[in-house]
């Protein structure tokens, strides 16, 4: 793409990391080489989505069903997430990145849970990338979690049940000061969404690509982008129509 040329990128890209078990049984590795390698392709996609403009970008590291995992595996993306959440939040700061976390913290460990505030507190103020991370997420949890907090809020009168339509619902959703996904995509050729999103996905472009996610860099970013403006978003009306 060329940068003087360049289409202005979606308000809001989503990526559904994937492939990184298969990119490491490929090379006879353990399957923590995979996650190991995937860290490093989320500080590429990070960089990357910086330089090209894009204001929100939200990541899917670990879903909610990510816990039935053997517990060796599980204990091993912990590891690594400690050591991301140690290593880059300094990196991020300086590049003027907001980060925050998604998803079902008490199900995380204490000393995760610490240093995932500490991140979000650190970069509060930050006016650059938006940097979402779903960590122990599902979309499904999400929803319910927005219902049973509107019901909460019409028992204690805060709430008239005929006030609740599609956007006071999206305002007790965990991305309730966010855009929706202009644009999600996933990696390592599989076509379904994973439980991710589900509400706010409803009028998303979807990108699937064939790299698996250790492989994935700014230029596969960019085809995904390159794909997104050959597109004609209707949002349900007729062509040339809104």
């Amino acid at each position: 793409m060329d940068s003087g040329s360049r289409l202005p990128p979606p308000e809001h890209v989503a990526i559904i990391m994937d492939g990184n078990g298969r990119w490491a049984k490929a090379r006879g590795l353990p399957r923590v080489a995979g996650h190991r390698r995937g860290g490093e392709a989320v500080r590429r996609t990070v960089t990357a989505a910086g330089e090209l403009g894009i204001p929100y970008l939200t990541l899917f590291g670990f879903s909610s069903e990510n816990w039935k995992r053997p517990a060796d595996e599980v204990d091993d993306l912990m590891g690594l997430l400690r050591h991301y959440l140690r290593g880059e939040v300094a990196e991020l700061h300086r590049n003027n990145v907001r980060v925050r976390v998604i998803g079902e913290r008490e199900r995380l460990a204490p000393d995760i849970v610490n240093l995932i505030d500490n991140t979000e507190a650190l970069t509060a103020g930050n006016t650059g990338l938006r940097l979402s991370v779903a960590l122990s997420y599902g979309g499904r949890a999400e929803i319910a979690g927005a219902a049973r907090r509107i019901a909460e809020a019409a028992i204690a009168g805060r709430l008239a049940p005929a006030e609740i339509d599609e956007a006071v619902f999206a305002r007790y959703l965990l991305t309730a000061d966010m855009p929706d996904p202009d644009l999600v995509i996933r990696t390592s050729g599989e076509q379904r969404l994973s439980n991710f999103l589900l509400w706010q996905t409803a009028y998303s472009e979807f990108v699937f690509i064939d790299t698996l996610w250790p492989d994935f860099t700014k230029a596969d970013l960019e085809r995904a982008l390159s794909e997104f403006h050959g597109r004609e978003r209707r949002y349900g009306a007729t062509a040339g129509r809104r």
